[in-house]
């Protein structure tokens, strides 16, 4: 899209142009000639300062962009770490708890098969 410091930059650009191919010159069209030479030149020196800033704040953001996602990217990484030591914590435990509860039934088992042998004994002795 052109904007109007660029229109009239080529505006005066051509002016200048057709008034110097116009072969001899009255003090005045030289005058007009001259500074519209004098404004193409500003406006030229205007738009490689314009890029010049355009490029400066493009490298910036990108930059920050970089910058953003390696912070993102870190975050991400510490969190998978304690997600899985907090799984591994809980697996253990869960494992303890599965071992606790196997000895437990396995104690309910005994004393249950003591009472049915002890139930056995007395009525066998009747």
């Amino acid at each position: 899209m052109i904007t109007t410091r660029t229109l009239a930059a080529l505006t005066a650009m051509a002016l200048a142009a057709t008034l110097s191919a116009c072969g001899p010159q009255s003090p005045t069209t030289r005058q007009a000639a001259d500074k519209a030479k004098e404004s193409a030149a500003k406006a030229a020196d205007a738009l490689k300062d314009a890029g010049k800033a355009t490029m400066e704040a493009a490298k910036d953001a990108t930059k920050a962009a970089a910058d953003a996602t390696a912070d993102a990217a870190k975050a991400a990484s510490e969190a998978a770490k304690d997600a899985t030591a907090k799984a591994g914590a809980a697996g253990k435990e869960g494992m303890a708890k599965a071992a606790d509860a196997t000895k437990e039934a396995g104690d309910k088992a005994a004393a249950a098969a003591r009472d049915a042998a002890d139930k056995a004994k007395e009525a066998a002795k009747k």
